[in-house]
């Protein structure tokens, strides 16, 4: 997997998308976009340990995606961990990103779900236009319905 490298314009527009997803979901306490080999892409967090942060959440990527493959279920969209003091969730943001984030546990994992979603396919968008895989500015977020069960 090869590494994946930003502008500061794209870092910039990526941080702002954690920022706006943060006031959608004030119980988030951290938000994080890496590459999916462990590199911080940006992030919005007071915590000082984005890149642990990033590393670990790679190291859970290879394992959700073996996981997600040996039984059958397709490619990797999304992992949840629910500690005793909150939740830490990472879905993907294309091939090359991901997002995770940080949540108090009184958090609405439903809302989460619902937000996180809409901002990595934000992500994506930025990841793969910074990256020249589509041509023109990137457009707004568009509003997407959940998946149903």
């Amino acid at each position: 997997m090869s590494t994946v490298m930003v502008t500061a314009e794209t870092e910039a527009e990526i941080r702002a998308e954690l920022r706006r997803l943060r006031a959608r979901v004030p119980q988030l306490t951290g938000a994080l976009a890496a590459s999916a080999d462990g590199l911080v892409l940006a992030h919005d967090s007071a915590a000082a340990e984005a890149e642990s942060v990033a590393a670990l959440t790679a190291a859970a990527l290879g394992v959700a995606q073996r996981l997600s493959d040996c039984t059958g279920q397709g490619g990797f969209r999304e992992l949840l961990v629910r500690g005793e003091h909150g939740y830490v969730a990472t879905y993907a943001a294309g091939e090359t990103a991901v997002l995770t984030l940080i949540a108090e546990p009184r958090v609405n994992v439903g809302r989460l779900h619902l937000e996180a979603r809409r901002s990595s396919l934000r992500i994506t968008e930025l990841v793969e236009h910074g990256l020249g895989r589509r041509g023109g500015p990137v457009a707004p977020p568009m509003p997407t319905e959940a998946p149903s069960p």
